[in-house]
């Protein structure tokens, strides 16, 4: 997950991105959801690499992991 223009007090969620292993990682977020999901919108999620975005006017951004066991781990950058 990243927040996009983080300002230093709490995460917003603005974009998010899933890179996990697992059998079918599409099939389980549509469990999950209880809903259809565009294929081609997921695939554009299910990836490593974030979409552009402009530079925020906080001048950080943050990113945000967790594992499969609900680990999280929480990295602020200067841009």
């Amino acid at each position: 997950m990243v927040d996009t223009a983080y300002n230093g007090e709490s995460f917003f969620v603005r974009h998010c991105y899933f890179s996990g292993a697992g059998n079918d990682p599409y099939a389980r977020l549509k469990k999950a959801l209880k809903a259809d999901i565009d294929e081609a919108a997921w695939s554009t999620l299910y990836t490593t690499r974030s979409r552009p975005f402009p530079k925020p006017d906080t001048g950080r951004i943050a990113v945000k992991a967790i594992n499969h066991y609900g680990d999280e781990v929480l990295k602020i950058y200067e841009v």
